[in-house]
């Protein structure tokens, strides 16, 4: 099969590779019909998350179950089915939490950027769909996988309410789609923080409301400026640098409520300056799991539409043209396919 492996900064080859099999029991091994670039893959595409082998890469993924476990119960051969970056039994105390992305079995998917995958925990893990999607929604459907996942993550865990202000800060497809979740769960005001044309159109067009191109103490003050002094009741954190982050804190009102999603870089917390906000701050890796049937049923019930983050397709074997484009920011998403 065709697989994707990093070898070292920026430098992302489609080669050859084993085809999965089943290992545990709780296995299933899927056909891939689309999988993509993530922004977090960017981190060690760029250098600055070290690693010291060539490592296969993708963790975002839909396509067609072809083998299972003897152990699998609830996934069976033939069904087009969505999978969670982080799996879960789903039947935990943690997961009965909500919680599947520190499911105590978890382990992060990788490898997805290929044209077969190993998924352990395929009960807990997988989500089907009722019979098998035209290809016009399998971007919609994938998105559902991580970003669109983990942007509505970023809007319930930021306690967005209808009638209430809300801030976006990052402009990339979990951003772009934390607008699409605000929007959805009846927010009045959508602010998206973004300097790039093309993404401040595609936010308005989510949902939108008011864009800000200014950061950092700027970027603040507009905030405020907008919302007579207050602030935002709920902030989105969708990047995961030090500079977002204080952004994000100091946009919130007192007592409003910032949710962290971008996967934290360089990030520390002064605790006094914390506490004097008074400010509620949730996040984490994504609980997709938690969110994929209804999810999957928004989409499929043309309620919305997730799938136009991607703005570029490729085929795998161009993978690399992919990663350039996005770490260049040329491309919003880069969705592959087999």
């Amino acid at each position: 099969m065709r697989g994707t492996v990093l070898y070292g900064p920026r430098d992302i080859r489609s080669e050859e590779r084993p085809e999965p099999k089943i290992i545990q029991p709780t296995d299933a091994i899927i056909s891939i019909a689309a999988t993509c670039v993530c922004g977090s893959d960017l981190w060690p595409y760029r250098g600055i998350n070290p690693f010291t082998e060539p490592t296969p890469m993708g963790h975002e993924y839909c396509g067609v179950v072809e083998d299972v476990g003897a152990a699998v119960k609830s996934i069976k051969r033939g069904q087009f089915v969505i999978g969670s970056f982080a799996t879960s039994d789903n039947t935990c105390a943690v997961c009965q939490h909500g919680y599947q992305s520190s499911c105590q079995q978890r382990e992060f998917m990788n490898s997805a950027q290929a044209t077969m995958l190993r998924v352990p925990l395929a009960d807990g893990t997988l989500v089907p769909t009722p019979g098998h999607p035209s290809a016009g929604l399998i971007p919609s459907l994938l998105a559902t996988s991580d970003v669109l996942g983990t942007g509505w993550f970023a809007a319930d865990a930021a306690n967005v309410k209808p009638g209430s202000t809300v801030v976006v800060v990052g402009d990339g497809a979990v951003g772009l789609l934390g607008v699409l979740s605000a929007k959805h769960m009846g927010a009045e005001r959508i602010i998206a923080m973004s300097r790039h044309e093309a993404r401040q159109k595609l936010a308005l067009e989510f949902g939108a409301t008011d864009i800000v191109t200014e950061r950092g103490d700027e970027g603040i003050a507009h905030i405020k400026e907008l919302t007579k002094g207050e602030g935002a009741d709920s902030v989105l954190e969708c990047v995961g640098t030090q500079e977002s982050m204080s952004q994000s804190i100091q946009s919130a009102r007192p007592g409003g409520f910032v949710s962290c999603v971008g996967v934290p870089h360089g990030v520390e917390l002064n605790g006094e300056q914390l506490f004097y906000t008074h400010v509620h701050l949730h996040g984490g890796p994504a609980p997709v799991r938690r969110y994929l049937p209804m999810l999957i049923d928004l989409v499929l019930n043309g309620e919305i539409n997730p799938g136009k983050v991607f703005d570029l397709t490729l085929p795998l074997a161009r993978v690399a043209e992919g990663y350039r484009a996005m770490d260049e920011r040329r491309a919003i998403k880069a969705l592959l396919v087999p």
